[in-house]
């Protein structure tokens, strides 16, 4: 965990250099108010989900993956009620399918069957096989997918201390997975 934490600071010491001026404190003490809220929740889901598993070894992967995509859609709904005040009020988006709304459609068909359904799916798959304490640490790949999403946004390869930090962040990971198999 050591060695996955020395790797996230490496990182985000590269994209605190890369701060954005125009940006408030305010604007960055929400985003790190936020950010700290998703770890806890991220923390908490896998080593939940992982125990409420197997607890029910009857309970097919799948089954629970759907269960939990049909719980989550009514939130889904009012989020997108909520994003179509904000933007009546604020404007800068056709709301509710954009100006493509069958390509809208369509990315957001695919994105919940890959990202919601099947990672859902995945994700139980694996809380059901390996112990949570090593299910919490694998979601330091989701880090490694925002990190990232923004060097692709960006158009630019990452930094040496920034390559540093992936490496600690993948090595700590390694590290955790050798742990639990005795190696």
């Amino acid at each position: 965990l050591l060695v996955i934490a020395a790797g996230i600071a490496l990182v985000n010491s590269h994209e605190m250099a890369l701060l954005d001026d125009r940006r408030s404190a305010q604007d960055y003490f929400l985003g790190t108010v936020f950010a700290l809220a998703a770890v806890f929740a991220w923390t908490w889901y896998p080593l939940r989900n992982s125990r409420w598993l197997q607890q029910r070894p009857a309970l097919a992967s799948g089954t629970w993956a759907i269960a939990q995509g049909l719980a989550t859609l009514p939130l889904a709904l009012l989020g997108m009620a909520a994003a179509g005040l904000y933007f009546r009020a604020h404007g800068g988006f056709d709301f509710p399918l954009g100006a493509d709304a069958g390509r809208y459609v369509g990315l957001m068909l695919l994105l919940g069957f890959c990202a919601s359904w099947l990672g859902t799916l995945l994700w139980n798959r694996a809380s059901r096989l390996l112990p949570a304490a090593l299910v919490g640490q694998l979601i330091v790949f989701e880090t490694l997918a925002a990190f990232a999403y923004a060097f692709i946004l960006r158009g630019a390869l990452p930094g040496s201390t920034a390559l540093i930090g992936i490496a600690l962040l993948v090595g700590g990971v390694i590290l955790g997975v050798r742990a639990f198999r005795g190696n």
